[in-house]
């Protein structure tokens, strides 16, 4: 994300001068660093470009940085998204800290990845932006180009032209691409509509595929051979596949 502007309540300048290298590094501008609740406060009223916040739980000896959170959600007019960044893993604190409703709680020391992927789903679901599945089990962004797939502790970038088909699997999908499998959690039936249905056609009751990599299709088997060399069911009640505009190789 280019242009986003970043607000930083963090009382440790080792921490806030990392912070800031990563955002930097990747585009975010940093308009701020407040290293206690009054700073925080003050910044926060003045400054009227701040697009999302990160904040530490203890600013000093106290969990300040919760207090924060809490006058911010009682500023309805000027609310912005927060995400927590702490060393603390008491769970009073915890507690108290996920009833703000943050976007994010993250514990340091920071992963790259993790804080990237919270300030990118934090932004597309605070201001209302709908290329995001926002599932609170959600391990992807789906976007008109691209998935971010959380593997592990990164997160994979797949392009929507690489993907091959999709498939069902319980409340999983596998999808399919030219680089590998990949496994999410989300329904087929939500998954299809955040695709581009020109692009993505249904082949079966499970099968969603790209039908840009359709090499042949064999009607009276019931059979879609895909690039690679894929092959998936195609049922009758999904045949109308074959009137898209598909060149048979």
């Amino acid at each position: 994300m280019d242009n986003v502007n970043v607000f930083i309540v963090e009382d440790n300048p080792v921490q806030s001068e990392a912070l800031v290298d990563v955002l930097e590094t990747h585009n975010y501008n940093v308009i701020g660093v407040a290293e206690n609740f009054k700073d925080a406060i003050t910044t926060y009223l003045t400054r009227k470009d701040i697009d999302i916040v990160i904040i530490d739980i203890f600013l000093g000896d106290h969990p300040d940085g919760i207090s924060f959170a809490e006058t911010i959600n009682s500023l309805q007019e000027t609310k912005k998204p927060f995400l927590f960044l702490t060393s603390s893993t008491d769970k009073a604190l915890f507690e108290r800290a996920k009833a703000t409703m943050p976007f994010n709680y993250m514990v340091k020391p920071f992963n790259e990845l993790e804080l990237l992927f919270s300030i990118h789903i934090a932004m597309e679901k605070f201001y209302g932006q709908n290329d995001v599945f926002t599932k609170d089990d959600s391990d992807t962004i789906v976007s008109n180009d691209y998935l971010y797939i959380q593997k592990g502790k990164s997160l994979k970038k797949v392009l929507i032209t690489e993907i091959i088909y999709i498939e069902v699997e319980g409340r999983y999908c596998n999808i399919i691409t030219e680089k590998g499998k990949f496994v999410i959690l989300i329904s087929l039936a939500k998954i299809e509509q955040l695709l581009d249905t020109t692009m993505f056609s249904k082949a079966s009751r499970n099968f969603l595929v790209n039908t840009g990599m359709i090499e042949e299709i064999y009607p009276s088997d019931n059979l879609i051979v895909l690039s690679g060399g894929y092959k998936v069911t195609l049922s009758d009640k999904y045949k109308d596949i074959i009137k898209k505009n598909i060149v048979l190789r």
